[in-house]
């Protein structure tokens, strides 16, 4: 079975082989590469294996924060079936370099049961608009392409593991 899957103009990835109902019942992450900027489908069972881009071939790191911008920001917040953590930040914003470690850690601790994700506000003002940023960081937890939890403010690690532990 492959670990990727092309989406849109990416088919040479091919896609999960028709073999059990339980690949197509495995949830996936919907994720851009940062690279080519070819969309992916991820099993989320084999995102720590560290797969690779179905049409560059380079990986797709996914025990770290994803960065998003006005694009990427609403497929992979729709069409991933995992919870996706995004933390809305500036690289200017003292607080926000204050929580970045406990953001990746996030990351890597969830890595195949949650996508973690960051947007940088400066470049992303529309979506920054749309969801009403007031201040950074802002910290929302998306399921289903809907937003379940909010926090502003700079947080510790074990309140943003909260924020994530009961959907994840």
């Amino acid at each position: 079975m492959s670990q990727t899957e092309g989406v849109g103009e990416n088919t040479r990835a091919g896609g999960a082989s028709a073999g059990t109902a339980t690949a197509s019942a495995e949830p996936r992450l919907t994720v851009r590469c940062q690279f080519c900027l070819t969309w992916n489908r991820v099993l989320a069972s084999r995102v720590a294996d560290r797969p690779k881009c179905g049409h560059c071939a380079r990986p797709i790191l996914l025990d770290r924060p994803l960065p998003l911008d006005e694009e990427s920001f609403e497929r992979t917040v729709t069409e991933s079936e995992v919870p996706v953590l995004v933390d809305f930040y500036a690289d200017w914003c003292g607080p926000c370099k204050m929580m970045a470690p406990s953001v990746d850690r996030l990351a890597a601790a969830y890595t195949g049961r949650a996508l973690v994700a960051k947007l940088d506000t400066d470049r992303a003002q529309r979506t920054a608009a749309r969801f009403q940023i007031r201040g950074i960081p802002t910290t929302i937890v998306f399921s289903g392409g809907r937003e379940v939890a909010r926090q502003s403010g700079a947080l510790p690690y074990p309140a943003l593991e909260g924020m994530l532990k009961s959907r994840a």
